[in-house]
């Protein structure tokens, strides 16, 4: 079934300038059923939702705030993702500049000595009575005690 809304109707002239409107509460000839009626009994008033919004007044600085709050953003992100990738670069670098006997600690805390370096893996003492070696990767290295001698 369905439902034949007719809230108001409205006839403008523009030459004159009158303005006829049937008024809400006489019901018209083409409404087909009667208004719904809410659980209070107050009869149910559609909206319409193409209707025209009052025009808000714009702000003249609303458009280059955004801009500069965007410029903003950026720039702290650009800040943000670049310390990180420094402190990488250093990383690598100490990894690369290892050498045979050098004293290093672990990222875990062990602290060893050098013993042999390979692509993917480093070979550390960590014990000189037993001779007891351990093997990590390269990232697993988290300074190099001997670089202040």
């Amino acid at each position: 079934m369905q439902n034949l809304w007719i809230i108001a109707e409205a006839q403008v002239e523009t030459a004159t300038g009158s303005v006829e409107a049937q008024p809400a509460g006489q019901p018209q000839a083409s409404e087909v059923q009667a208004q719904p009626m809410n659980q209070s009994g107050q009869p149910v008033v559609a909206v319409d939702s193409n209707a025209a919004a009052p025009a808000r007044p714009q702000n003249p600085f609303s458009q280059q705030f955004s801009w500069i709050f965007l410029i903003v953003i950026f720039v702290v992100m650009f800040f943000m993702l670049r310390e990180p990738r420094r402190k990488q670069k250093q990383h690598d670098k100490m990894v690369q500049t290892l050498k045979k006997n050098d004293k290093v600690r672990t990222i875990g805390g062990i602290i060893g000595t050098v013993v042999d370096i390979k692509d993917d893996e480093i070979v550390l003492k960590v014990d000189e009575s037993n001779n007891t070696k351990i093997r990590i990767v390269p990232s697993a290295i988290g300074k190099n005690l001997s670089e202040g001698q």
